[in-house]
């Protein structure tokens, strides 16, 4: 079973990163640098710090939280612990991908950083402030940042699936810890009120 499947995510992963251009080669490695976001996560900053005001320390510190879990766990603990090689620097498909500005990554990608991260951000955010077209858009930037990481070819869709899954759940778990920690509750009704 587990031959099948990672035979389907290869597969899917040579027909997707096929699917190149110049010109989406400068969009996906766009998307996929980090620093590109920095505006974007500034005027998600300053939401808020404007919406919670003097209590937005607490919802920034379990922004904080967070990142370092989705980022630890994926990075520091599950990819040496499964050592899956990444499809740019697997011996068997590596000279069958694309690959774009000479990227490689680093040698291991189960599970992606990218997807776990922005997924965590993203969920986290989406159930913060239940907004339906924020959580909408906040949802298709996610899946847009993680699927760039197929298309450049250094994560395989597994990888990707798996790190939107772990970040989706730390989402869940750290808006579950916020709503139950000593002033959350009416942090989260201050929220839904304006």
């Amino acid at each position: 079973m587990i031959e099948l499947l990672k035979h389907i995510d290869t597969q899917v992963l040579l027909y997707l990163n096929s699917l190149n251009s110049p010109f989406l080669d400068k969009v996906m490695w766009f998307i996929s640098e980090r620093n590109t976001w920095i505006p974007f996560y500034l005027v998600l900053l300053g939401f808020v710090i404007y919406k919670f005001k003097k209590q937005s320390w607490i919802v920034l510190l379990a922004i904080i939280v967070l990142i370092v879990l989705s980022d630890q766990i994926s990075s520091g603990i599950i990819k040496p612990l499964v050592e899956r090689l990444r499809p740019s620097h697997d011996p068997v498909i590596g000279n069958q991908i694309h690959i774009v500005n000479n990227y490689r990554g680093g040698l291991y990608g189960f599970i992606s950083s990218h997807a776990a991260n922005t997924f965590a951000i993203a969920v986290f955010l989406a159930l913060l402030f239940k907004r339906k077209v924020f959580t909408i858009s906040i949802i298709i930037w996610a899946s847009i940042v993680s699927f760039s990481r197929i298309y450049l070819g250094v994560h395989y869709p597994g990888d990707v699936l798996c790190g939107a899954i772990l970040g989706t759940g730390l989402g869940f778990l750290i808006i579950f810890v916020l709503n139950y920690t000593l002033s959350s509750k009416k942090i989260i009704a201050k929220s839904q009120e304006n």
